[in-house]
């Protein structure tokens, strides 16, 4: 794929979606990084079903903290993975407390130093909560960057550094979010919706999915 068509697919996204965020619930850095790791092999739906009883009783380090493991497994239950994520979720906390003033810091090499902070997660809170043009590459974009050819790569690092190499740097800054959403919702997995897709004449997939019209015929 050219500079050219990159450029007019994230113009495209741009206009349609001017000002795209995480579909992920929060108000605070803080809120940002507890709702990521919980969201790791979760639906950001799951997440924040979760969360909207949790951060109301607990959404500092302090407060989370005194709630302990066992008392932080009682809000996240439903979640998978509950049992791990509160035990590091808990650890991070301790470490917030003890090492950064009780923030959240702003830092890749700090946020994966934290348990349960692994390079999507420290990707996803650097863009989201503090506004750096990192690129977070989940399931979805992956799959996009390829299935385009946006960006294709073999490994999660080769799609992240090629997003941040190829696409056009007024667009860095958003495009992350822009690529979850059209993973998630247009470019799925099995039968993407290429019939409606905003930037169907610009992908280069070559197997391009279309709903076979139904006969209507008596």
């Amino acid at each position: 794929m050219n500079a050219t068509k990159r450029r007019e697919i994230f113009q495209r996204f741009q206009a349609a979606n001017p000002h795209p965020t995480t579909e992920l619930e929060y108000n605070s850095p803080f809120e940002l990084l507890i709702a990521v790791i919980l969201s790791a092999q979760a639906t950001d739906v799951s997440v924040n079903k979760a969360t909207r009883k949790l951060f109301p009783v607990a959404n500092t380090p302090e407060s989370l903290f005194a709630l302990g493991v066992d008392g932080l497994k009682a809000y996240i239950k439903t979640i998978g993975l509950f049992n791990s994520k509160a035990e590091n979720i808990i650890k991070t906390c301790a470490i917030l407390l003890e090492h950064h003033n009780a923030e959240v810091p702003n830092s890749r090499e700090a946020l994966e130093a934290l348990p349960g902070v692994g390079r999507k997660t420290a990707n996803v809170v650097l863009n989201t909560a503090f506004g750096q043009p990192t690129m977070a590459v989940d399931t979805h974009i992956f799959r996009v960057a390829n299935r385009t050819g946006i960006a294709p790569g073999k490994t999660v690092l080769e799609v992240e550094n090629k997003l941040l190499r190829y696409i056009p740097k007024e667009f860095l800054q958003d495009a992350h979010h822009w690529l979850i959403l059209h993973g998630r919702y247009t470019c799925i997995a099995r039968k993407p919706h290429c019939a409606t897709c905003l930037i169907e004449d610009l992908c280069e997939y070559k197997d391009k999915y279309y709903v076979p019209e139904k006969n209507t015929a008596k």
